[in-house]
Order: C-alpha cells, then sequence, then structure tokens
C-alpha cells in the first residue's frame, strides 16, 4: 500500500477517513505499514485513522524514551486539532499510548493495546552482540509472529539495518531502556479510561500473561484473545483483529 504522508512543522503522519480520530501508534521497530488492514478498515467505518511517525531516531538521545514520546503525541493532537481520540498502540506504541492517557486522561475517549510493552518485555538486548549475524536477527524477527513466514525478508532486513546502524542502536538501547523506567504497573489501577486488549495467544516478546495482568489492573478492560497469532496480531490476524474492535467499538458506543 501506497502512503501519501503529510507534513506538518515537525509531524509527518498518514491520515485516512473522515469521523471519530482513530490514532495509531507503532512499535519500535515497526512502520506505518504494519496497519494497512486496520487503516483500510476503520476508514470506511466512520473513523478518522491517523498514524503519526513516532520521532523513535529523530529525537536527541538524551529524550529518546516514552515520556518524550508521549508529549510530541499529545503535541500532535493538539496541532491537528483534535478535543478527544481513540488511541490504538502496539508494542512500544501501546507503552506510549497508556503513559499518555495517564497524563492527559481528558483526550483520551478510548485505549486499545496489542502486544504493548509497560508491564513486561522480552527485549531484544541479548542479540545485540550478534548483530551482525543476519541469520540471528531473521530468528529474532521470526519470533515475533506464530507463522515465521510473516517476517519477510524486507521485514527482517530493516531489523538488520536498524541494530547495525550506531545511531538506531542508541537509540533503540535508551527507548527499551526507558520502557522498563516507566512500568504502569503503579498507574493503571488510577487509570479509568475504558481499554480494549487484543493479544495474541501465542505472543513470545509479551506472553499471555501480560495481558492479563493488564486486565487485571486497569479497572475498565475488555481482554481478548486470538489464536494461532504472535506479537503483531493486526499484522498476522487482521480480519480477526479488526472485527474484534469494531464489536468492542459498537458496544462501547464508540
Amino acid at each position: 500500500m501506497e502512503h501519501n504522508l503529510i507534513t506538518e512543522g515537525k509531524f509527518t503522519y498518514l491520515e485516512q477517513g473522515e469521523g471519530t480520530p482513530i490514532i495509531i501508534l507503532h512499535g519500535l521497530m515497526g512502520g506505518l505499514s504494519n496497519f494497512d488492514a486496520v487503516t483500510n478498515f476503520f476508514s470506511q467505518k466512520g473513523y478518522k485513522v491517523v498514524i503519526p511517525e513516532l520521532p523513535v531516531y529523530t529525537m536527541p538521545l538524551a529524550k529518546t524514551g516514552v515520556k518524550s514520546f508521549a508529549k510530541y503525541l499529545n503535541e500532535f493532537i493538539t496541532m491537528r486539532g483534535f478535543e478527544q481520540v481513540i488511541l490504538l498502540g502496539n508494542s512500544m506504541g501501546g507503552h506510549v499510548g497508556l503513559y499518555h492517557t495517564k497524563n492527559y486522561p481528558e483526550r483520551v475517549k478510548a485505549l486499545i493495546i496489542t502486544g504493548s510493552s509497560g508491564l513486561y518485555e522480552s527485549a531484544m538486548g541479548e542479540s545485540y552482540p550478534k548483530r551482525g549475524d543476519y541469520g540471528y536477527i531473521k530468528k529474532k524477527a521470526e519470533d515475533v509472529f506464530f507463522d515465521p513466514n510473516c517476517a519477510t525478508k524486507e521485514i527482517v532486513d530493516e531489523v538488520y539495518d536498524t541494530v547495525n546502524n550506531r545511531n538506531k542502536l542508541l537509540k533503540t538501547l535508551a527507548i527499551a531502556k526507558s520502557a522498563i523506567r516507566h512500568n504502569m504497573a503503579q498507574d493503571l489501577p488510577e487509570m479509568n479510561t475504558p481499554t480494549c486488549i487484543i493479544w495474541g495467544k501465542q505472543d513470545k516478546v509479551t506472553p499471555p500473561e501480560v495481558a492479563e495482568d493488564f486486565n487485571k489492573l486497569l479497572p475498565d478492560s475488555d481482554l481478548f484473545w486470538i489464536d494461532e497469532c504472535g506479537h503483531a496480531a493486526m499484522m498476522e490476524k487482521p480480519d480477526a483483529f479488526n472485527i474484534i474492535l469494531q464489536d468492542w467499538l459498537k458496544d462501547r458506543d464508540f
């Protein structure tokens, strides 16, 4: 899918459809294309789907982390003139969504998290000493999915290039440390925003018990499972993901 990106000031983003804004937050190694199926589906169902590019590799190293990304997101929402939004985040994007919701609850109508960090994550840290080993990086990329064939050569090449780029590697490590530092366990019980948790039953990065913990700690959450699915449900099982989310939004009158 070709993306016609819009640039306004420091923000670059994709926008499609009209209606209630759903802002999608991509993961650390994930791009806008990870959400093509979600974008196409919901932009035709009465929603304006917006995907800002998070400044993962462009923010100064000292500021690179979950807290700064959440502030960046709030500035983006203000720039676009949205009063209230629905946030949808995968992996690190889920963590940014959670942190933003904690700090700016009045701006978030609903939150959807899938394979989110924030409580626990099996980071790729141990792989960095072998970052020159393409086969090892390929295996790590395949572990993100239940079906290893989902880790296309394009995805593997992108991860390999990232971990072999010194600047990107330093930023990646900074974000991983930031994610651990900003553990949300004590914050979640105070967060009353309606939250939809959609999780792959075979997620190896953020295992199923992480989803169960999110569901226990959040006061107003619903947990849905997708079988034969790993860490990126919206990519691996897009039809199931979209139906679950559509039904939840309808039930909650969003």
